[in-house]
């Protein structure tokens, strides 16, 4: 399927407004939760009645526009009627930060053509940031184009991560990796939103971002941004299958290609 670069920069534009709306929402109740509006759908993961209604005017948004495209959203069964056009939504990554007014989270949206990442945007409520992305187009925060940090090397470089709080029984080989980029890297930063991860390595503040167990609106539309921004993404193998394995490298081709190795040498398996 041909696309139009004006085809593409009108599904940007609807991805923006759903986000906008959404954040709304998002600033709204920040700090301002109840218990009654906090669940936990398993060990340490938690929803709240704002990540639903985000979701609800972001798909709600999506649709008024175009009714045939799929939707993957995280807190709703997909809905996968065969279209080759698939939102990938995360209406409040970051729920636990929110839940406990830290305030580090974002909305994330991206769009997959044929099964390949051709539009990602990454809404930072709080302080008014929007990062976008089009394939073969650059990525941009504000407006303004955006590329990964100069360092090529993991001893000048900050590292992102996140904690598998989904998957303990690799928290051994995950520690034994963290020491190692401890040991290596200028330092190493958890801020508890995997999207807003690759969003600052996208812009070169982070030289590289590692987490696994994610799901695909975790890291869609920020590894769209990061590959765009001029870095490399990959899963734990090396291979572009992270959307399906939930295993994520990113970060410029020198510190990517230092990060790999080690995870490599841990996670043999």
């Amino acid at each position: 399927m041909t696309i139009h670069p004006n085809d593409l920069q009108k599904y940007l534009d609807v991805a923006r407004e759903a986000a906008l709306q959404s954040g709304v929402v998002l600033k709204e109740y920040f700090r301002k939760l109840c218990p009654s509006m906090i669940d936990e759908k398993a060990k340490n993961d938690y929803v709240t009645d704002v990540d639903k209604k985000s979701e609800e005017l972001i798909k709600g948004h999506i649709k008024s526009h175009f009714n045939n495209h799929d939707i993957m959203a995280e807190e709703s069964p997909a809905e996968r009627n065969s279209s080759q056009f698939l939102w990938i939504v995360d209406p409040l990554d970051g729920t636990l930060n929110y839940i406990h007014g830290l305030p580090s989270f974002a909305v994330s949206i991206a769009l997959e053509i044929e099964g390949n990442l051709a539009v990602g945007l990454i809404y930072e409520p709080l302080r008014e940031n929007i990062y976008s992305s089009i394939k073969g187009h650059g990525s941009f925060k504000n407006g303004n184009r955006i590329h990964v940090s100069h360092s090529e090397a993991l001893s000048t470089s900050l590292i992102a991560t996140g904690f598998p709080f989904r998957i303990k029984d690799v928290i051994d080989s995950y520690l034994r990796v963290f020491k190692n980029f401890f040991m290596q890297s200028t330092g190493i930063r958890r801020g508890g939103s995997a999207c807003l991860d690759l969003a600052y390595t996208a812009e070169g503040i982070f030289g590289g971002f590692f987490e696994c167990a994610l799901s695909p609106w975790d890291m869609a539309a920020g590894a769209l941004l990061v590959e765009e921004a001029g870095g490399i993404v990959t899963d734990f193998k090396g291979e572009n299958n992270y959307l399906k394995t939930g295993n994520i490298i990113a970060g410029t081709k020198g510190v990517h290609q230092e990060m790999l190795r080690i995870i490599q040498a841990t996670f043999k398996n």
